[in-house]
């Protein structure tokens, strides 16, 4: 009976984590209030409130799924690689972190979270998020500091391109920026991503 309820509450706990990274993707850390996410989620405030103390630690649990989801879509790519060079499986993950921020929600909570980075939890999840990318896309691909420096700056510059849509401006200084920087193919909603290459 109480791993049915475990149980119960892990699959709620998920539930209320998928709702906040979509509701805090669309508005934010401040203009979220936990109402919003428990609604989308369907379920009562009170219950996510029961699930996590206040607003930071649900946005923090979000921003930790974000990132567990890039490590997974980054592993993915690595398995893809055409081959084991560093060049070619970071190129590989690459491609891979742009068909998952083909939905934006992704890369709308990553680009919220640095705008709350003056919260000390949110600039810690941050910070955790990026060591552990950082370290497993050098581990992964047996890349060198600067191979992984450009890698993780391309996906900056990626964020950039598609919070811009500078895909879609025809003027040089557009087409600098975005130039070698792969699109996922559009996204439900329409819109397109791009990833880190």
């Amino acid at each position: 009976m109480a791993r049915e309820m475990t149980s119960t509450a892990e699959a709620r706990r998920a539930t209320v984590v998928a709702s906040a990274i979509h509701v805090f993707a669309a508005s934010g850390y401040l203009g979220t209030p936990i109402t919003a996410v428990a609604e989308h989620a369907g379920i009562s405030p009170a219950y996510v409130f029961k699930l996590f103390p206040g607003k930071k630690q649900l946005f923090v649990a979000a921003l930790d799924r974000c990132f567990e989801l890039i490590r997974e879509a980054l592993a993915d790519g690595a398995e893809a690689a055409s081959s084991a060079g560093a060049e070619d499986v970071l190129d590989a993950m690459g491609g891979a972190y742009a068909d998952l921020i083909g939905d934006r929600d992704l890369l709308m909570l990553q680009v919220h979270a640095l705008s709350a980075a003056d919260v000390p939890e949110i600039r810690e999840a941050m910070r955790r998020g990026t060591a552990g990318i950082t370290r497993f896309a050098t581990a992964r691909s047996g890349g060198s500091a600067r191979q992984v420096q450009r890698f993780l700056a391309t996906g900056q510059l990626c964020h950039l391109v598609t919070m811009l849509d500078l895909d879609q401006v025809d003027q040089s200084w557009a087409r600098t920026l975005d130039l070698g920087i792969r699109h996922a193919a559009p996204a439900l909603s329409g819109e397109t991503g791009e990833g880190m290459d």
